[in-house]
């Protein structure tokens, strides 16, 4: 039995209804997703997916987009608060980016590892404290769901059907029971969700 400190494993990240995190046109197809993720209720869900969070958990193409574009965010007294209080979050706390080709780290308070994600999480659940959020990165949340190791699921729908891209919930992850335990609908029709694993 590995040694554990409760800490929560949580994981974000935004899907049209058909499924898809991004578009018929690749990873970097997010025109699906646009019209919803600067809605209040988005940026409320957003707050909530870090404020108990300590440690943010990133693969390499989303820390390279992220850790490019929100600390400048972060230094921006125009920007939304709840985005300046995620962009302020993001940068301070510990980073761990997940990849097999980086060497060196252009960020503060970043490490990278060559490991699979959940011999990565369990080490980190076996010490500190806080909530270990998954943030936005399908590439560690597959094989984490797959290891039935996610406690909770922060996940925005988006009233659109891409008709081809990535889905995240493929055949053959392990059945697994959900409960729903926040739930807030936005005036485009963009619903924010939480699910807590029931073990």
């Amino acid at each position: 039995m590995t040694n554990t400190t409760g800490r929560r494993v949580t994981a974000n990240l935004s899907l049209t209804l058909d499924g898809r995190y991004n578009g018929p046109g690749g990873p970097g197809d997010f025109a699906a997703f646009a019209p919803y993720v600067t809605s209040d209720v988005a940026r409320n869900h957003m707050t909530r997916m870090w404020e108990h969070a300590t440690t943010a958990l990133l693969g390499r193409i989303n820390a390279e987009g992220f850790l490019g574009y929100w600390p400048s965010v972060a230094e921006d007294d125009n920007a939304d608060p709840r985005d300046r209080g995620y962009a302020k979050w993001l940068v301070d706390t510990e980073k761990v980016v997940l990849s097999t080709t980086l060497t060196d780290v252009p960020w503060e308070r970043a490490r990278v590892v060559n490991a699979p994600a959940a011999d990565v999480v369990t080490e980190l659940k076996s010490s500190g404290e806080g909530d270990i959020l998954v943030n936005s990165s399908a590439s560690i949340i597959k094989p984490l769901l797959s290891a039935d190791l996610l406690d909770r699921l922060y996940l925005m729908i988006f009233p659109e059907i891409a008709g081809g891209g990535q889905r995240l919930f493929d055949d053959g992850l392990p059945a697994t029971k959900w409960t729903l335990t926040r739930q807030e609908t936005g005036e485009l029709g963009e619903l924010a969700m939480v699910y807590d694993r029931v073990r």
